[in-house]
């Protein structure tokens, strides 16, 4: 069974569409974890009221976990993973869309590659989620040294087996750009990311966020280099140069 964390925090503008492509899925041995990271709007209001329709069999396989306060994504996708009862661990966020075979073909890709940790390429998509045609490719596999300089892993797209990770090293750290820091973590471990280059996932990306602004990003892969990954200068410099490139291109 595949358990997929889905944080919430007011994002009754796009959960019912998120949860709607996690039912639509080919692959269905699943159960889906919202955590209620203290959100204020209608966000758990419409999820329990789009979970009462369904049947009672599919109802089971939904779990709304709150959190009192709002703590951040980093935290409410730890306390998925503590509530998590599946082999697989799959993140997904509330504003990004699956395609419909995204689980059944990434479950495949794990298998046929023996990995523990895998990813795939992704479509940028409008406020509506419709892809608008830049998709970003992903390499054949990742490791530690080579992550550091392209952040390309996209947390929507990951899938872990717990068999051959141990979920403790899939708990993220309360930093800016967690998923990054997470996903070097392991890899620094020894561990390589296996990517399916097949587009399985719509990032929406609104008007306003373009990844929100780029000062900011640049601060954030700084502060990860220099105080969570305690790079050296030279080095950091080093794989900052093509990692501003990599963003950069992936953005135009």
């Amino acid at each position: 069974m595949i358990s997929i964390i889905v944080p919430v925090y007011n994002t009754e503008k796009y959960i019912i569409a998120a949860i709607e492509a996690i039912m639509a899925q080919s692959f269905v041995d699943w159960e889906l974890l919202l955590v209620d990271d203290g959100s204020s709007d209608k966000s758990i209001k419409l999820i329990k009221d789009f979970i009462s329709k369904e049947p009672e069999a599919v109802q089971g396989k939904f779990r709304i976990i709150s959190n009192n306060k709002n703590e951040g994504v980093a935290k409410a996708r730890n306390i998925g993973l503590d509530h998590a009862k599946g082999r697989y661990i799959s993140f997904l966020d509330a504003d990004d869309i699956w395609m419909e075979d995204k689980l059944e073909k990434q479950m495949k890709f794990m298998e046929e590659k023996g990995a523990a940790f895998v990813f795939t390429a992704y479509e940028f998509g409008d406020e509506q989620a419709r892809g608008i045609g830049k998709i970003v490719s992903v390499p054949s596999t990742l490791s530690y040294h080579e992550a550091l300089s392209r952040t390309i892993i996209f947390t929507s797209t990951t899938l872990f087996d717990l068999t051959l990770i141990d979920k403790e090293m899939l708990k993220m750290p309360k930093v800016k750009s967690e998923d990054t820091a997470t996903w070097w973590k392991i890899l620094r471990h020894g561990y390589v990311a296996h990517g399916l280059n097949e587009v399985t996932t719509i990032y929406r990306r609104s008007p306003y966020s373009l990844s929100a602004n780029k000062l900011e990003g640049i601060k954030r892969i700084w502060n990860l280099y220099r105080n969570v990954e305690k790079l050296s200068l030279v080095y950091s410099i080093y794989n900052f140069i093509p990692w501003a490139i990599r963003a950069t291109l992936r953005r135009l």
